[in-house]
């Protein structure tokens, strides 16, 4: 324990001087001796709690005074050390957003000096050429941004306090889902194509289209009758390779009980895995790590339940939707993407009774809100069958 010149002890690693100041210091990993001199032990104290926490985990800490650090510098660290375990569609709306919009205003500017002015900039600039969905995701990615850096004492308040954007993002009622009528035509339109399993499992289940692709075979329990989501696969353009990962959030693990019509399509497709057409890729087994757990996972895509009948390959989420609007086409439909059907799926789920609690957990949400807001629909046909049952209990009472 080192002492003062009083002899009060000031703790390991810190002492006072002859000439007053204060000395912190330690042994490194590498058994390197670290030292600092400090005009109190406070602050003595403070880079000790922080260089041995660097040492410890490889992490270096950023320090706004002393080096000016700019946005661009606390991006930076924010997106590998921070929200490193974000999933990576998230991850990478951040880093196309702040690079694309946010950079090119505020991103040279000493973080200490930002104000709600500059960064009201960033969402005018944006206003006559993009989307109100995507102006709100520059919203978020800067304010989650700044958020934790105020958390971490980089700085002393919330530069977007009071910033708002007025765009509006895309209302609920124009999310695209099928009538009865119109899934009925879709379905007899896809029945003639190679993808029509994938889009009746869809509809029959409320996946996602990356849990859709990432779907294996030992997911499935033949006998209790379940599949399990514990995985995604997606297709990096970019890069030009196929990426596994967890699902979306933790609350995206679940296990669903399967519908006499997804037990017999899963059957049915794991009946043809034997003579389907594989491409030489699909022997490969990708690594990620599992969000719940931190440890190392495997995706084995020989197991792959879908697969290209072409190219033997998994299908790409664009090969998907390309082909969608074909079909929308061929039966005169509207176009849609691939989320549509688990917009469909969430909608007939409610018009047949099925409790939203229940449909949560169906579809993997963590907020009730984030399900009735969102993915749930009242069609026509729904608010006067609803209409019809009040009436005809309303006469009982009267």
């Amino acid at each position: 324990m080192g002492k003062n010149l009083q002899g009060k002890e000031l703790g390991k690693g810190i002492s006072q001087r002859k000439d007053g100041k204060y000395e912190a210091r330690f042994l490194s990993k590498s058994g390197k001796r670290i030292g600092e001199y400090f005009d109190n032990p406070k602050k003595a104290r403070e880079w000790l709690d922080k260089k041995r926490y660097e040492d410890k985990y490889g992490v270096c800490i950023p320090n706004p005074t002393a080096n000016k650090m700019t946005v661009n510098d606390w991006f930076a660290y924010w997106i590998e050390n921070i929200v490193y375990d974000l999933a990576p569609n998230t991850k990478r709306n951040y880093k196309e957003r702040f690079e694309i919009n946010i950079k090119p205003i505020i991103g040279h500017l000493e973080i200490n000096t930002v104000k709600p002015m500059h960064c009201k900039t960033v969402l005018n600039k944006m206003y006559d050429t993009y989307a109100g969905s995507t102006i709100r995701q520059t919203y978020i990615a800067m304010g989650t941004m700044f958020k934790s850096a105020v958390m971490n004492d980089i700085i002393p308040k919330h530069p977007m306090n009071g910033v708002r954007y007025t765009k509006p993002v895309r209302a609920v009622n124009d999310i695209h889902y099928l009538t009865v009528e119109e899934q009925q035509l879709f379905m007899t339109t896809a029945k003639r194509s190679h993808n029509y399993y994938a889009y009746a499992l869809i509809l029959e289940t409320g996946l996602r289209t990356g849990e859709l692709i990432g779907l294996t075979f030992n997911s499935i329990d033949w006998k209790k009758r379940t599949l399990t989501v514990s995985k995604t696969l997606e297709y990096r353009h970019g890069e030009g390779y196929w990426r596994a990962g967890p699902p979306k959030t933790i609350s995206s693990y679940r296990t669903i009980p399967l519908t006499n019509r997804a037990y017999q399509i899963l059957k049915d497709l794991y009946a043809e895995k034997k003579t389907r057409k594989e491409a030489p890729e699909l022997s490969k087994t990708l690594q990620y790590i599992d969000r719940k757990t931190g440890d190392s996972k495997t995706l084995c895509m020989k197991d792959l339940v879908f697969v290209n009948f072409r190219t033997g390959m998994p299908n790409k989420n664009s090969s998907y939707d390309t082909h969608l609007y074909k079909l929308c086409d061929e039966a005169g439909l509207k176009r849609f993407c691939m989320h549509a059907l688990r917009h469909t799926y969430a909608t007939r789920a409610i018009e047949y009774g099925v409790a939203p609690k229940v449909l949560m957990q169906l579809l993997g949400h963590s907020s009730i809100k984030t399900t009735m807001d969102r993915y749930v629909h009242n069609t026509d046909e729904s608010l006067t069958k609803a209409v019809q049952l009040f009436g005809e209990a309303n006469n009982e009472v009267a």
